[in-house]
C-alpha cells in the first residue's frame, strides 16, 4: 500500500479520519448553542476519561464549532509544577486578546468595545499583542483573580448575549489547573448560570476530574453536563478503521477487522496506531487475518515505544515497585492495602510515591482507597516489561 496515502492519523488530539461514536456529545453542545442563539441558558460541558479514548479530539472539534457561529472562544491547557499557575494565566491572556483582536472589528457594538476594555485590563504583562482598546478602569483589573475574572466574564456574556453569541473557554487537562485558577473560573461559571449570561467552560481530562471540580467548589457538580468517555463499542470500532479506507478504495476481510477490533479493545488512539500499522504493512487489499496479525504485532511494538514508554520512563524505581504491584489486578483499579501488601510494606510507605504517580498524571484515585492507571493497556505493558528485565532483554 502507499504510505503516503496512509489515511490513519494516531498522535496526541490528532483528529482520526472518522470521528465516530461521539455523536451524543456533539448533538449536546449543538444544543447548547441552538438556546443560546434563542436567549436561553444552559450548562458546560465535562469530558473526562483515560488517555487515548478521544477526549482532546472531540475537544477541539467542539472548539472548532463554536468557532465557525462566531463564539467568543478562547483555549487553554492545565498544567501542574510550580510554573503551570503562571503560564496557564499568560497562555489565557494571550487567548483572550487574540480572540479581542478577531471580534474588534468596525460595526461592533458599543458594549463589545468596551468588554474589549475588560479584556486589556485583564491582560496587563502579556506582550506582542494589543488590541489597540484603552484598558477599562475598575474593571478586571483588581489584582483579585476570582474578581477580575468574574468581570471580565461579565462584561463579555452580556455584550455577546445581545448577538445571541457566548463566551466559550475550552479547557484540556483541567484537573491540572492550579486550585486558585480553578476555583476563581467555577464561580465565573456559577454566577453566568444564575445570571442566564452565555459563558461555557468546556473542559476534558482524566477520570478523577468530576471529584477534583467538587473538591474546588461543592456546587461544581450542578454546574456541567458530565460527559464519561469511554473505548468505543465494537460496531463503532469497526467503523472508525473501515470508512477511512474505503475512502481510498481498501478494504478489510472480515476478519482481519475483528482482529484489529480486539486488539485495541475499542480505545480510539489504539485503533488508529493498528489502523496504520496493517495499511504500511499490507501489500494489498482488501487487508487479510494475516496482515491484521502482523499489524497487531508491529503497532504493539509502537505503542509500547512511545504511548506506554513515555510514561513508564517517567515513574522512578519505586513508583516503577508500585506500578508493577497494580499489574497483578490486570488492569482494574487496586485497593491500595493490597498493592502495600504485595510491596510488603505497610500503608503509609507507599504514599509518597502513590502522590507521585498521582501528580504525574500515571495513576488516579477512582474510589476511596483504590487506584487505577490513567493508560489503557498498562497492566499487560508493565508485565512484558518485567519479563524483558528478567529474560535480561532490557526494561
Amino acid at each position: 500500500m502507499d504510505r503516503s496515502l496512509n489515511p490513519y492519523n494516531p498522535g496526541a488530539g490528532l483528529r482520526p479520519p472518522a470521528l465516530v461514536g461521539r455523536e451524543a456529545e456533539i448533538e449536546a453542545f449543538d444544543a447548547t448553542v441552538a438556546r443560546t442563539r434563542l436567549h436561553m441558558p444552559n450548562r458546560g460541558m465535562v469530558l473526562s476519561g483515560l488517555r487515548g479514548v478521544g477526549k482532546t479530539v472531540l475537544l477541539n472539534d467542539l472548539r472548532g464549532r463554536a468557532e465557525q457561529m462566531g463564539w467568543f472562544v478562547a483555549a487553554i491547557e492545565g498544567q501542574r509544577g510550580e510554573q503551570g499557575e503562571d503560564a496557564v494565566r499568560r497562555k489565557l491572556g494571550r487567548e483572550l486578546l487574540i480572540a479581542g483582536r478577531q471580534l474588534n472589528r468596525r460595526g461592533i457594538s458599543k458594549r463589545l468595545r468596551t468588554a474589549l476594555g475588560s479584556i486589556t485590563s485583564f491582560s496587563v504583562g502579556v506582550t506582542g499583542i494589543s488590541l489597540d482598546v484603552s484598558a477599562a478602569s475598575g474593571r478586571a483589573d483588581s489584582g483579585d483573580l476570582e474578581t477580575d475574572i468574574g468581570e471580565l466574564v461579565e462584561d463579555l456574556a452580556e455584550a455577546l448575549k445581545e448577538k445571541g453569541l457566548a463566551f466559550a473557554l475550552f479547557i484540556d487537562e483541567m484537573q491540572d489547573l492550579d486550585q486558585p485558577t480553578l476555583s476563581a473560573l467555577l464561580a465565573a461559571q456559577h454566577e453566568a448560570g444564575q445570571r442566564e449570561r452565555p459563558f461555557y467552560i468546556i473542559g476534558a481530562g482524566l477520570p478523577s476530574l468530576p471529584a477534583v471540580l467538587s473538591e474546588a467548589r461543592s456546587y461544581a457538580e450542578r454546574l456541567f453536563d458530565y460527559r464519561r468517555i469511554g473505548a468505543l463499542p465494537n460496531e463503532v470500532a469497526r467503523k472508525a478503521l473501515r470508512e477511512p479506507a474505503k475512502k481510498y478504495g481498501s478494504d478489510y476481510e472480515p476478519g482481519a477487522l475483528d482482529l484489529l477490533v480486539d486488539a485495541a479493545e475499542g480505545y480510539p488512539y489504539f485503533l488508529q496506531e493498528y489502523g496504520r500499522a496493517i495499511w504500511d504493512i499490507a501489500p494489498n487489499t482488501p487487508f487479510t487475518c494475516d496482515d491484521a496479525a502482523a499489524a497487531v504485532a508491529y503497532g504493539l511494538a509502537r505503542l509500547d515505544e512511545g504511548f506506554f514508554r513515555a510514561r513508564w520512563d517517567r515513574a522512578t524505581p519505586a513508583e516503577r515497585r508500585l506500578l508493577h504491584a497494580m499489574a497483578q489486578d490486570d488492569g482494574a483499579a487496586s485497593n491500595t492495602t493490597s498493592v502495600a501488601e504485595r510491596l510488603g510494606k505497610k500503608l503509609s510507605g507507599i504514599g509518597p510515591a502513590r502522590a507521585h504517580l498521582i501528580s504525574k498524571g500515571l495513576i488516579y484515585a477512582p474510589d476511596h482507597g483504590m487506584v487505577a492507571y490513567t493508560v489503557p493497556g498498562m497492566a499487560p505493558f508493565i508485565r512484558r516489561q518485567h519479563e524483558a528485565a528478567a529474560s535480561g532483554k532490557g526494561a
